[in-house]
């Protein structure tokens, strides 16, 4: 009698997602070589696309799987941008080996930050988050050291770094955050951790009583999103040149985040890709409105929220049979 065993099998992807994997690796090679072809402007357009990428897909981890929902990222953009000011305008290192050491800041900030923040649940996990970064925004507008509230400029970090290299190097860090960031989030979600992350996103006292150690596997997802985050306020402020407090922690950081996964599907990998297109796009195309445009994205988002509740990515997958990119979820078929 032939076993059940041998009339299945468990896969994992198909050919979309293998001719994805193709695709994403013929992308990367025409976005680093960009700067050879690309103009300035459009070079910009590029590297903020793939940073502001990096820092949603760090937020999906942390509500989307991790269901920790932090209204408090914008303290690692923050702890970034100031690692620039520390290491490179006041300390004279080079501002791009700035941007990993600004990871590794962020990781520690996220460790002593934590012992507070986990001892929240819910809402007030979500305030407290809130809370602690508007704290560090307080204590560097304080400092005179750092320019106080106005900030400093940070300029002179790129002295006798020529234009076309600055730039390009600014893009192929990006590159490396952004799609960084998406293999990183697929890689975790294939290992024991995205199992163990999603099952304690969906019932942490059910977790712990499988031999789930609820709080290491929070732990480690939120510090994966501190340093990532961290890396990419360091990355963010050398594009802008100037530092302050109020750019810096602003709260905008992580508005932009929650946005552009909400859009896109929260709990996916392919949703913060799809909201970041759709968010560049409609700050683009709505540049000259103003504040009113801040009004429709509000208003986009709520729709959203009412008529595709799984956003944009979760309504191209109901039309679509079910489509998916990247290989997590096992499955169940039948041999030929």
């Amino acid at each position: 009698m032939e076993s059940v065993s041998s009339k299945y099998e468990i896969t994992r992807g198909n050919k979309l997602t293998k001719g994805f994997s193709i695709f994403t690796i013929i992308f990367i090679i025409f976005l680093i070589s960009t700067p050879w072809w690309l103009g300035r402007a459009d070079i910009r357009k590029v590297t903020e696309f793939l940073y502001i990428l990096s820092i949603a897909q760090m937020w999906n981890l942390l509500a989307g799987y991790g269901g920790l929902v932090s209204v408090g990222q914008q303290l690692f953009i923050g702890i970034g941008a100031y690692c620039l000011v520390i290491f490179s305008y006041k300390l004279g290192i080079d501002p791009f080996l700035v941007i990993p050491i600004a990871g590794l800041v962020s990781l520690i900030v996220g460790y002593f930050v934590s012992k507070v923040a986990f001892r929240l649940k819910g809402v007030y996990f979500a305030v407290g988050t809130w809370v602690l970064a508007e704290t560090f925004r307080l204590l560097f507008s304080n400092s005179s050291w750092l320019g106080g509230g106005s900030g400093l400029s940070i300029t002179k970090t790129m002295k006798g770094i020529p234009t076309w290299w600055r730039e390009s190097l600014t893009l192929w860090f990006a590159i490396l955050l952004g799609i960084g960031s998406v293999i990183l989030v697929n890689y975790l979600l294939r290992s024991k951790y995205g199992i163990s992350l999603t099952a304690v996103r969906d019932n942490e006292v059910a977790s712990e009583s499988l031999g789930i150690k609820v709080k290491k596997v929070k732990l480690f997802v939120y510090l994966t999103a501190a340093f990532v985050t961290g890396m990419a306020g360091a990355l963010i402020f050398i594009t802008k040149l100037r530092v302050s407090p109020e750019a810096a922690f602003s709260i905008e950081w992580t508005v932009i985040m929650f946005f552009i996964v909400v859009i896109g599907g929260i709990g996916t990998i392919e949703g913060p890709i799809i909201g970041t297109i759709v968010y560049i796009t409609m700050r683009e195309t709505m540049d000259d409105l103003g504040t009113w445009y801040l009004i429709v994205l509000g208003l986009f988002t709520i729709i959203i929220m009412i008529k595709a509740p799984q956003g944009l990515w979760g309504l191209i997958k109901s039309k679509f049979n079910n489509i998916h990119f990247f290989a997590i979820k096992r499955h169940v078929k039948k041999r030929e």
